[in-house]
């Protein structure tokens, strides 16, 4: 969206700057690498591929061999023992299949964190732009309470004069005294701000007084056409076409799950009767005759349908979001603009007109109540139609990353 750059938005920064001048500020690009170091849940994000690594690693282990000692006869003249080693052989492709399907979740795991990132990088943009709102706010309040305490002293010099009504007066006391109460919730709404966005960025005190930099929306407006081109590559979407791998994977799974496996035994044995040792050797294979694994099957084939249209939904989901923030931020900035160009100037000259002419008495101070009260409102609407292509953008960010290189 476009920054304002007319005298109005001279005149905020000013006074937005001027008594925290030595104050510390909060960056940008210092709250999102804060984020990045110490937010609590994209730590435990990146756990997720850790503990995804060790669960490939014992996919790909075979199986343990057993040994076996077996006495029979407790009698020790007759004593029979028995000592032998099986191991057991996975049959049916089940390794290969298992090592796909923790290869799969691995992926998933990076695909994962990623979309956590993305959705942190969101929050955090949000939270900074609200708290760049809150002091905009604030900025403004106090110069609305500078303009109605202008007015106040022009109309308390009326009165005295005896040229306007005590009415008026009271009428400028009360303005003056609204705007004082906008004041304090401006305040208080920019602490609060302050505070959710040092524990977003998990700072374990708000440690800055004021955040400095430019807004979510002072990225240029992307066109429809580039980011709808690569909506495929965003996260979420690579994400569902990863699960629809990842439920085909545990199919492949369950296939292998109905061949039995083959456990094949070697020992020695040895008669205390008869003084001699023989040698044992054993076979052992599961009959399927019930058992074929075939309703762990089917629960497989239909959750990989499932992860299908799962897809075909997100897909859908998606490219209506991204093209209804797209509409949202273009709107925003034209309103942003007009406010800019025309609105803006054109309320701050209707009051200055109405101010003078209340003091030469062509004007009642209801028209100056009036001229104030037209530019406080298009203050106000001047920062939604901004807060309004911010949330645009932070929709987006959600969606791509870092905007300004998926708009590339």
């Amino acid at each position: 969206m476009v920054n304002g750059h007319s005298w109005v938005a001279l005149g905020l920064l000013l006074i937005a700057t001027a008594p925290t001048a030595q104050a510390q500020t909060l960056t940008l690009d210092a709250a999102l690498r804060t984020a990045r170091d110490n937010n609590p849940e994209l730590a435990a994000a990146r756990w997720g591929t850790a503990i995804a690594d060790g669960e490939r690693i014992q996919a790909g282990l075979l199986p343990n061999p057993e040994l076996s000692w077996e006495l029979e006869d407790t009698r020790r003249n007759q004593q029979t023992t028995t000592v032998s080693l099986s191991q057991r052989f996975e049959l049916g492709g089940k390794r290969a299949a298992r090592i796909g399907l923790s290869e799969r979740e691995q992926a998933l795991a990076a695909l994962e964190l990623e979309r956590q990132g993305n959705a942190l990088r969101a929050d955090v943009l949000a939270a900074f732009d609200a708290a760049l709102q809150a002091q905009d706010r604030l900025a403004l309040a106090e110069q609305s309470l500078r303009l109605t305490e202008r007015g106040l002293q022009v109309v308390q010099g009326r009165v005295k004069a005896g040229s306007a009504s005590p009415i008026e007066a009271t009428r400028a006391q009360v303005q003056v005294s609204e705007i004082r109460l906008e004041q304090g919730r401006a305040e208080q709404d920019t602490v609060v701000a302050y505070q959710q966005l040092a524990a977003l960025i998990g700072a374990p005190q708000m440690a800055f007084e004021r955040v400095t930099g430019p807004t979510a929306s002072s990225t240029p407006l992307p066109a429809n056409e580039q980011l709808l081109a690569r909506l495929e590559h965003t996260a979420e979407l690579r994400l569902a076409r990863l699960q629809i791998e990842q439920r085909e994977a545990s199919l492949d799974l369950a296939r292998t799950q109905r061949i039995p496996d083959l456990t094949v035994s070697v020992g020695s044995q040895y008669s205390e009767s008869e003084r001699e040792r023989i040698n044992v050797v054993g076979v052992s294979l599961p009959l399927p005759l019930f058992d074929r694994n075939q309703g762990n099957v089917l629960a497989a084939a239909r959750r990989a349908d499932q992860a299908r249209d799962l897809r075909n939904g997100t897909a859908l989901r998606v490219r209506s979001e991204v093209i209804q923030a797209l509409a949202q931020w273009r709107t925003a900035e034209r309103e942003v603009q007009a406010f800019d160009r025309s609105i803006l100037p054109a309320a701050q000259q209707a009051v200055e007109a109405a101010t003078r002419g209340f003091e030469r008495g062509k004007f009642s101070f209801l028209d100056v109540l009036d001229a104030q009260r037209t530019l406080v409102a298009a203050r106000t609407q001047y920062l939604q139609a901004q807060a309004e292509g911010s949330a645009a953008r932070v929709r987006l960010e959600r969606i791509f990353g870092d905007l300004t290189l998926a708009s590339r």
